[in-house]
């Protein structure tokens, strides 16, 4: 039977009820269910399936960007392996995060030493894991999207799709600035993300950061110090500017341009207002709009610029029992991520 985009998704299809597998998918989506260094309140090792059931209620034709399906998206299955990794290095972890951690900088306490090194490796272990997805997936000519997790776990994508393309820009949408050295003793804490890349990754060439409303000040010194390698839109500065009278579209323009030709998304749910995201890891006062969000996707969409990859991170559902909402917006950015790319 042809495939009805406007008829209910059927009982055992794909993301967005969707019949495509990865050999006839332009878009292959990466599921990384892991969340051991989440440092407020662990959940987001759930949202990849959360997303998945969610996906079943998007409408699949879009106003701005039409039918995004027709070229094909597909989810790789969950990683158990991932999951029991998350598992493991999460129970490790919480007795750390519980004492505060290690210092930044400092030295580890020997109490924690132990602990810290295996969460830290079981870390790396994820980078490496997705690396590998997301390589072959572009070297097999297809767009690869990371659903997280905490946000720690696109470092792998950053890393392949800089290693592919050589030179890329990266959109980061996200509350956080996550230029921490190191969190909690945590080398690759989801608040250092960002920090590893600048320092890891020499074919990321421009940081662009929109959103971004909670941050240390080593953090904006390091954006400071990056010079034109970093631009951050903090959150307050574009909420005065769209109060003085300048619209948003313009606002969205100023952003895109600040990009190269060649573009990473990293969209960090948080960076959207806490009501459209109430179990986030770290939520946080202010924010985007659903509606800015894809004003400004769109606005990336039309300029012209390439989208060779991109994440979507932190979605934690509900406790049981509770209306979904969290998820219920995640796949609603993450088929707008698709239709980017």
């Amino acid at each position: 039977m042809p495939f009805d985009a406007d008829a209910a998704a059927a009982p055992g299809s794909g993301i967005f009820g969707l019949p495509f597998t990865e050999k006839n998918s332009k878009v292959v989506l990466v599921p990384v269910p892991f969340d051991a260094t989440t440092s407020y309140r662990r959940g987001t090792a759930r949202g990849p399936e959360a997303i998945l059931e969610a996906s079943m209620q998007v409408d699949l034709f879009d106003r701005r960007f039409g039918r995004v399906y027709e070229r094909g998206i597909c989810m790789l299955k969950e990683p158990a392996k991932i999951r029991k990794l998350s598992r493991e290095a999460g129970k490790v972890a919480e007795p750390v995060i519980a004492q505060g951690g290690a210092p930044e900088g400092g030295k580890v306490p020997k109490s924690m030493a132990k602990s810290i090194k295996k969460v830290n490796d079981a870390c790396q272990a994820v980078n490496e894991w997705v690396y590998g997805e997301v390589a072959r997936i572009l070297k097999n000519g297809k767009v690869p999207g990371v659903i997280g997790g905490e946000h720690s776990v696109p470092f792998g994508a950053i890393e392949a799709v800089a290693d592919e393309f050589e030179e890329v820009g990266l959109l980061h949408i996200d509350a956080h600035m996550d230029l921490r050295k190191e969190f909690e003793g945590f080398r690759w804490s989801h608040a250092s993300i960002m920090h590893n890349v600048l320092t890891r990754i020499e074919g990321v060439k421009k940081l662009v950061q929109v959103g971004i409303r909670d941050f240390g000040e080593r953090e904006m010194q390091m954006a400071d110090e990056a010079g034109d390698r970093v631009k951050v839109f903090y959150d307050d500065s574009l909420a005065e500017q769209q109060m003085s009278g300048t619209p948003w579209p313009a606002l969205a323009e100023a952003i895109v341009r600040e990009l190269p030709e060649m573009v990473y998304v990293s969209f960090d749910i948080d960076a959207l207002d806490p009501s459209l995201c109430p179990h986030t890891g770290t939520p946080v006062p202010g924010g985007l709009s659903f509606n800015q969000a894809v004003v400004l996707l769109d606005c990336l969409r039309r300029s012209g610029r390439k989208v060779v990859g991109f994440d979507l991170v932190e979605v934690a559902p509900g406790p049981k029992g509770e209306p979904e909402w969290d998820a219920n917006v995640g796949a609603r950015i993450l088929y707008r991520l698709c239709g980017l790319a």
